[in-house]
């Protein structure tokens, strides 16, 4: 099974660095993460488009949701059979969110490996008709070392995800409704909050402890998905689904 992993995902993933460190890149290892991530990104895109439209389709049912909760409150099993119900009518999925993430697991399993480990010690793995550098400068144009970690990147990557999150909350936010009887926030509201502060500062606390490589990575992968979540988002806003438009 590793011996599989290695040759469908770390090793292409790996030769395509060093493709991208020995072309376009002028030799500069930032810059070919940067690249690299892209890449990755834009390979990755329909799936993760596919995730955030669950989401964004979810967050627009939510006012007729919520409606369903005050109706059949202390009803559950009839509240369940609304909701399947409606979801049906609006064809949504409530686990299709899930999915793509899954998938794209194998993918982000051997980019974490590649930058968690010394590169130098892999070369061994470039492929035969590409160009084997004798040593990589993992340098970003020569500000810093990415083979270590770096509180800069860490914090930048921190308030990526912040960033990333407001935004989600932001648009789910608008479409709250209040619940008779019902707390003003609920414990879920609550748990939602807390994790918008808790995994940014998750993410620079595990940030300074990995290669500043791995970290660049992880905040140019960021910043890529809030500019998609951005077009995304706002191309769905003009179809809303409670106006009984069908995500594709």
């Amino acid at each position: 099974m590793l011996e599989l992993f290695q040759t469908v995902f770390y090793q292409p993933i790996f030769n395509l660095l060093i493709f991208l460190y020995n072309t376009v890149s002028l030799q500069d290892f930032g810059v070919a993460i940067i690249l690299l991530t892209a890449i990755v990104k834009l390979v990755l895109w329909p799936l993760s488009r596919k995730s955030i439209k669950s989401q964004k389709a979810l967050q627009d049912l939510q006012p007729k949701i919520n409606e369903l909760k005050a109706k059949y409150k202390g009803n559950q099993q009839a509240m369940g059979k609304e909701l399947m119900e409606l979801y049906k009518k609006y064809k949504v999925n409530p686990f299709s969110s899930c999915l793509p993430l899954l998938v794209q697991f194998p993918v982000f399993i051997a980019i974490y490996r590649i930058f968690r480990e010394d590169l130098n010690k892999h070369l061994d793995l470039v492929y035969s008709f590409l160009y084997r550098p004798e040593i990589i400068n993992t340098s970003l144009l020569g500000l810093m070392d990415l083979s270590k970690p770096s509180i800069y990147l860490a914090v930048m990557a921190g308030a990526a995800q912040f960033w990333q999150a407001k935004m989600m909350m932001a648009k789910k936010s608008n479409n709250a409704v209040s619940i008779p009887g019902e707390k003003k926030e609920g414990m879920a509201e609550i748990m939602n909050k807390q994790m918008l502060y808790f995994m940014p500062a998750i993410t620079i606390f595990i940030g300074v402890t990995l290669p500043g490589g791995l970290t660049l990575y992880w905040l140019v992968l960021t910043l890529l998905t809030v500019l998609q979540q951005s077009l995304v988002v706002k191309k769905q806003e003009k179809t809303p689904i409670i106006e009984g438009e069908v995500i594709e």
